[in-house]
């Protein structure tokens, strides 16, 4: 470890600036010590690092042990003095020096007594290089003494009067806690009305008859000695004013006046302080207790305030029921007045302290310890502050520096020592003593005067690992004397390390800010002073940062749902990274259920224990990443639970309940039902919703109804459990509300009409005896209500009724306690029978082949006797006009809905004769039947032919036979047959047209071409036009003696020859050509062809897929055409 160092200050003669070293490791054990092989080889003057307090209070009863403790090269020596004068400890049998130590131990524990040691120690460690001191300590035995003996009286006090009980503990060291207990030693309660002051008395605001008892006894327990002293018992004694009043008529005779006046109300004063102001003075640094104790009925209230400002924050505390305040770390600025106030319902009382806050001197700027080569300067700076500000002075080597031998390298500046030009002569310890009326600091500070080389102290080859774009830290650990200067070096051979990439600590240490890959490599630490050179090689290596490529996210799971956390990291290849799972910060939940992946986290079967904060952290040895995600473990909310009814009337009852857990998920609403216990026991019905943020709801009720209630909460995951039954509640009977619904009234027969109604449910009937009252009258005649009362049904059927006539209907409810409000009235009919009549007048006028369009006037809405639903035509096609054939009868309906008396019959075949009638149509059923009336459906135009057969195909001929069309839809006059060439790439040729007689059924298709086929379209046709058209495919067939004969002369010899001459010839013939071409001229064959050219001659090709001359066709045929 290298020492640190401090910035060096100019000196006073010399115009050259030289480095001044601060060795701070040597100052206490507290600092990081330098290396243990350089400061076995490096002189130190001696620096005290362990002593006892300055104020030290032992047991008398144990063993003294003044501690004094030093390190310095050589190691140092020590002396004592005592009370000022030199303490030989080799004189006292009592006294020894621990080896290689300064510590003290006087034996008390065999004979020795403690009070013999009193007095004021001072330790001195000395070597060769100089002398340090230790503070004065003051030795002082604890003391314990007994309470002295004293007779208390018994203490009478009026109820409501104001008492303190005074403790007065013997005189200890240190002070005794005091505390107040009982003879069963368990403290006596305290409150704002009785408290112990801070000086152990025990103060009573107003004593009550409780008060009274005989073993208030004040204990002091002094801690140092380990005991408790325990003062005489004392007696209270409270009067009460009915009591007293009781004596003093007993004492008295019936002339005198007497009678204790009643307790009475007090205002407000101080037992303490007295007065009304008060000082105090406290020490800097030091707590700060100021106390105000009242008298007073009722028992005061205390209040403190500051005098223009206000109580310190965060330091001000308010102790003993407001009674003291405590102000922690005091400093100047809580100098000031202090004023409590005493307050009770009559008035009130204060108290002004004036507080000064004083200080024993503190450090501003200790003196610390200088390391300086010869020719150096330096200097000692000790600065300190207090109130009043404190003296200082200058020890050397623990003699005061007036009558110190002399040093010509030293000047003393005040608080100041100057040092000029050192010489190793010059080393010393320094003492400075900053003291006023409250007290003293002192401080060693040792001027040590060395020459040495530079020393590095970092290990050799150093290898530094850190993470790219990270700082990099390179150490190079130095000592010198003077100060060494520093130099980095990259490589081997590079050149010094220089530019704003770089930090130059002052410690030596090379700061790299932003490592990257290329900052790999080998660096050289140089340091080199007058007195020589030295260099260290450190190594580093820059690696790939740890980073999580996918982080666990955000999920919201299901209770007993399954959940899975992804980490993916990428990773230096050298570094072997370590994956942790955390639960809110903790390690997992030790739990089978907690799966841990190469990359992932998966818990099973989650519950609501699981929710929470999951933490994936990635370390290596250099750096380390994390990323969380937060886990909500959602379910079905938890069922309401004390459910209560309140405000219970005829009508309406309040409900409220207690939500339970809504499991992170929140409720949305909460849904009411009730069941009926007189009526339906067992069933629940919906009653009503509310709101999620509603608790309570006010319910309408039904009369005679035995209510119970549950609530069932409803949030995004489903609905909970329903909660445990309200209590019951049964409301009054009534009469019924309402009457029954859908009220109708319609005739199953002509003479009768039946009267339907649904009937209430039970918590509607709102009494006992539920009956329904039937009323019914005819309409538009002057009668009488008719009525029946009939029992708990929905059917009532009046009979003897005239045929279909409209009825006034009403139902009225009713039970024990009486009826529902009169009913509203509905209009029925009696029964209806068949219509008596047919339409008369009926005309059909036929638009076109398959559709016409019929008429007919309405019948007379009396002879409906019933409700007029509508005409039914009745059509039937008699036979075909084409075929004078008949066939299966089929009739055909078409109903027309109310009171149309037109119609449109669609779907008619042509030519065709067909018969139809109308009927009028009511509830019961059709009337009877209008005369038939015929009409006959013009031609149309016919289907397609039944078939088309191709068949003996030829070389340049083909059969057809056809059939008939299935539907002529008239008389056929001719066919018409298409047909038209196909050549291999399925390209139509020129269409061909023939008009073929009617009663034709085949022909013969003459002058084709052979090996060619052909696509006919065939159709027939009515004087209206021509029908659908069916197609067929055929092909005419190859010669095959042609064909043979083609064979042979392509395989004779002869025939190859004369092909081979044909191609030589004409091979020739083009070599001429063009040479001929090649010397400007022409051909003759060219020029012959260019006087000749005949433009009726064109090329021909023939087989090669187009269509070439058309010959004249025949067909065979019966009949012409």
């Amino acid at each position: 470890m290298q020492p640190k160092i401090m910035m060096k200050k100019k000196s006073v003669s010399a115009s050259k600036a030289s480095l001044v070293l601060f060795l701070c490791q040597m100052i206490s054990a507290l600092d990081v010590p330098l290396d243990s092989k350089l400061l076995e080889e490096l002189s130190q003057p001696p620096t005290i690092t362990q002593q006892s307090p300055k104020d030290y209070i032992v047991d008398p009863r144990e063993n003294i042990v003044i501690q004094c403790e030093a390190k310095g090269k050589p190691p140092p020596s020590f002396s004592w003095t005592r009370n000022g004068t030199h303490f030989d400890i080799d004189k006292d049998a009592q006294v020894t020096m621990k080896p290689n130590s300064g510590t003290l131990v006087i034996n008390i524990m065999n004979g020795g007594k403690a009070e013999a040691y009193e007095g004021v120690y001072q330790c001195t460690a000395r070597n060769e290089r100089g002398a340090a001191i230790s503070n004065n300590i003051v030795i002082r035995p604890s003391r314990s003494p007994l309470w002295t003996k004293e007779r208390l009286e018994p203490n009478h006090v009026r109820e409501g009067d104001s008492l303190v009980l005074h403790c007065r503990p013997p005189v200890g060291l240190p002070p005794p806690i005091i505390f107040w207990m009982d003879n069963a030693f368990q403290r006596l309660p305290q409150s704002e009305r009785v408290s112990q002051g801070l000086n152990g008395d025990l103060y009573f605001s107003n004593v009550q008859p409780e008060d009274t008892r005989e073993d208030y006894i004040c204990y002091a327990r002094f801690n140092h000695t380990q005991t408790i002293q325990q003062k005489q018992p004392i007696s209270v004694k409270v009067f009460s004013m009915d009591s007293l009043n009781d004596t003093i008529a007993a004492n008295l005779s019936d002339t005198d006046i007497y009678g204790a006046k009643p307790v009475t109300e007090r205002q407000p004063v101080l037992l303490t302080p007295t007065g009304s102001t008060s000082t105090k003075v406290e020490l800097r640094g030091n707590v700060l207790l100021l106390e105000c104790i009242a008298a007073g009925l009722p028992t005061p209230v205390i209040r403190w305030i500051k005098e223009g400002g206000e109580l310190p924050a965060n330091r001000t505390f308010f102790e003993n029921f407001k009674k003291t305040l405590k102000i922690i770390d005091v400093s100047e600025a809580d100098s000031g007045n202090y004023k409590c106030i005493a307050r009770n319902i009559l008035g009130s009382a204060h108290h002004v302290i004036s507080v000064t806050v004083k200080a024993a001197p503190y450090w501003i700027t200790a003196p610390r310890n200088l390391v300086l080569s010869p020719g150096e300067d330096g200097t000692l700076i000790c600065r300190a502050n207090g109130n009043p500000k404190p003296n200082i002075s200058w020890l050397a080597n623990g003699v005061p520096i007036a009558i110190a031998p002399e040093d010509p390298s030293r000047k003393v500046d005040g608080d100041t020592i100057i040092f000029s030009h050192v010489q190793e002569r010059s080393s010393a310890v320094y003492q400075c003593n900053a003291s006023n009326e409250y007290g003293y600091l002192l401080a060693n500070a040792f001027v040590n005067v060395l020459a040495e080389p530079p020393r590095i102290l970092t290990t050799t080859n150093k290898l530094y690992q850190v993470i790219a774009d990270s700082p990099a830290l390179l150490d190079c650990a130095y000592f010198g004397s003077p100060k060494p200067e520093i130099e980095w070096f990259k490589g081997v051979k590079g050149s010094i390390l220089r530019g704003n990439e770089y930090i130059f600590h002052d410690n030596g240490t090379l700061e790299i800010p932003v490592a990257q890959k290329d900052s790999t490599g080998t660096y050289t630490c140089v340091a080199r002073n007058e007195l020589g050179k030295i260099q260290n090689e450190v190594h580093l290596e820059v690696k790939d940062p740890t980073m999580i490529i996918k982080q666990p996210e955000y999920k919201v799971i299901q209770r007993y749902g399954q959940v899975s956390f992804e980490c993916i990291i990428k990773h230096d290849s050298t570094l072997l990274p370590t994956v942790i799972w955390l639960k809110d910060n903790d390690a997992l939940p030790d739990d089978e259920r907690f799966l841990v992946g190469k990359d992932n986290l998966t818990i099973m079967n989650v519950t609501d224990k699981d929710d929470g904060t999951y933490t994936c952290i990635v370390n290596t040895t250099l750096d380390s990443v994390s990323a969380s995600a937060v886990l909500t473990v959602v379910a079905r909310p938890n069922p309401p639970f004390d459910l209560e009814l309140t405000g219970q009337l005829e009508r309406s009852v309040e409900l409220s309940w207690i939500p339970g857990d809504e499991n992170n998920s929140p409720i949305t609403n909460f849904v009411i039902e009730y069941e009926d216990g007189l009526h339906e026991p067992g069933v629940w019905h919906y009653q009503t919703e509310v709101p999620g943020t509603q608790t309570t709801v006010q319910l309408k009720l039904s009369p005679y109804v035995n209510y119970s209630f549950r609530v069932i909460a409803v949030n995004e995951i489903g609905r909970s459990q329903p909660s445990e039954p309200s209590e019951q509640y049964l409301t009054k009977s009534a009469n019924p509300d309402e009457n029954p619904s859908n009220v109708q009234g319609i005739g199953s027969e002509p003479d009768n009409l039946v009267i339907t109604w649904e009937s209430l449910k039970g918590f509607q009937s709102n009494g006992p005896g539920l009956q329904y009252k039937v009323s019914w009258r005819q309409k538009d005649v002057d009668d009488e209500w008719t009525s029946v009362i009939v029992a708990n049904v929905s059917k009532y059927i009046v009979s003897g009724t005239p045929t279909f006539v409209p009825y006034e209907i009403k139902v009225q409810a009713l039970n024990d306690l009486g009826y529902a409000p009169e009913p509203s009235e509905v209009i029925g009919h009696s029964g209806e029978d068949l219509p008596m009549v047919a339409p008369g007048n009926v005309q059909v006028h036929v638009i076109n082949s398959t559709l016409a369009k019929v008429h007919w006037d309405p019948v007379p809405l009396k002879t409906v006797r019933g409700h007029l639903q509508g005409y039914k035509v009745y059509y039937w096609k008699v036979q075909s006009l084409s075929r004078r054939s008949r066939r299966h009868v089929e009739k055909k309906i078409l109903t027309f809905r109310g009171n149309k008396t037109f119609g449109m019959l669609p779907g008619l075949e042509p030519y065709s004769s067909y018969k139809l009638n109308v009927r009028v149509v009511n509830g019961k059923g059709e009337g009877p039947a209008s005369p038939d009336k015929v009409f006959k459906t013009p031609e149309g135009v016919p289907s397609s032919p039944s078939f088309l057969k191709i068949t003996n195909p030829t070389l340049d001929s083909l059969t057809l036979e056809w059939g008939s069309p299935t539907h002529p839809n008239g008389i056929l006059i001719s066919y018409i047959l298409k047909f038209q060439p196909i050549n291999n790439t399925h390209e139509l040729g020129p269409l061909v047209e023939i008009r073929i007689p009617a009663n034709e059924s085949s022909m013969i298709l003459k002058n084709l071409n052979y090996s060619t086929r052909y696509k006919f379209y065939f159709n027939a046709q009515t004087s209206v036009g021509s029908g659908s058209q069916i197609t067929e495919e055929a092909v005419t067939i190859m010669d095959e003696a042609m064909a043979s004969r083609q064979v042979d002369i392509a395989t004779q010899g002869w025939f190859i020859g004369l092909m081979c001459a044909v191609a030589l010839l004409i091979l020739i013939l083009l070599i001429v050509c063009f040479i001929r071409r090649n010397k400007g001229g022409k051909y003759p064959v060219k020029e012959k062809e260019d006087a000749h050219a005949d433009p009726e001659i064109q090329p021909m090709k023939e087989d090669d897929g187009t269509f070439g001359e058309y010959r004249l066709f025949s067909f065979v045929s019966s009949a012409p055409f």
